[in-house]
């Protein structure tokens, strides 16, 4: 396993061996391999997964939620991420719905804690697909979040991170079977990606390779086995995984 950069144009994109980890200044090992004969695994393996509940207006009162004051911060373990095409397991056993949530990812690539609003840009790595796998009934069962978001291949990010870009109007659509489910852009957020960050960081220090899941908008529906659920961002790319049995 390792980092690598992505480079060329459609159809001819080839992977740059990185050595090491890319938050410093990045060093190329030499090695390229076309991008068709690379398996991507997550783009990141974060310590802590911040999530943030309700962000978009329509997705809270689909909810039959209020649009909160200030940004709802709950957490999923690293132990839930999952790569692009890999798969997004069930647990039948204990929950009967089973959603997707399609999020634009915040990937951040300094040590930091208290950032001010007018600083964020400075702490950002890049951006990434994310979907925010719920299982909707332990979620209303248990009023709380851990357990609903928590679960195992519950947070597939990717395909990739894109590191230069404006992440503040991009098109996010969620498909599931080739169905469009979820369309919004990014300038709905309620709390944009500079409050989001500075907010977090004032509760936590957030360090490199830490993620913030901005949000999802309305849409967000339940998933069946056999499924395959995408998540598209513009300017990003589309990161795609099928629903199995866990049990």
């Amino acid at each position: 396993m390792a980092f690598g950069v992505v480079e060329g144009g459609p159809g001819e994109e080839v992977v740059s061996a990185v050595a090491g980890h890319p938050f410093n200044q990045v060093q190329f090992t030499g090695e390229r391999f076309p991008l068709s004969q690379v398996k991507l695994l997550a783009p990141m393996l974060p310590s802590k997964v911040v999530a943030i509940g309700r962000n978009y207006a329509e997705h809270a009162r689909e909810m039959g939620n209020e649009v909160p004051d200030e940004p709802l911060i709950f957490l999923k373990p690293s132990t839930s991420v999952i790569g692009p095409g890999e798969s997004i397991a069930y647990p039948t056993s204990l929950s009967h719905r089973v959603d997707h949530e399609g999020e634009l990812a915040v990937v951040i690539g300094r040590l930091c804690r208290d950032v001010p609003v007018e600083r964020v840009k400075d702490v950002i790595f890049g951006y990434t697909c994310a979907n925010d796998v719920t299982a909707r009934d332990l979620q209303k069962k248990d009023v709380q979040f851990t357990r609903a978001k928590g679960f195992d291949t519950f947070c597939p990010l990717g395909p990739w991170i894109r590191t230069d870009l404006d992440a503040s109007d991009l098109a996010l659509t969620t498909s599931v079977n080739g169905e469009i489910r979820q369309s919004g852009r990014t300038s709905q957020l309620i709390h944009d990606i500079p409050a989001l960050v500075a907010h977090v960081s004032a509760v936590m220090t957030l360090i490199p390779g830490d993620v913030i899941l901005t949000g999802t908008p309305a849409g967000v529906g339940p998933l069946e086995i056999g499924d395959e659920v995408s998540v598209g961002i513009e300017g990003i790319g589309t990161l795609t995984n099928k629903v199995v049995a866990r049990d």
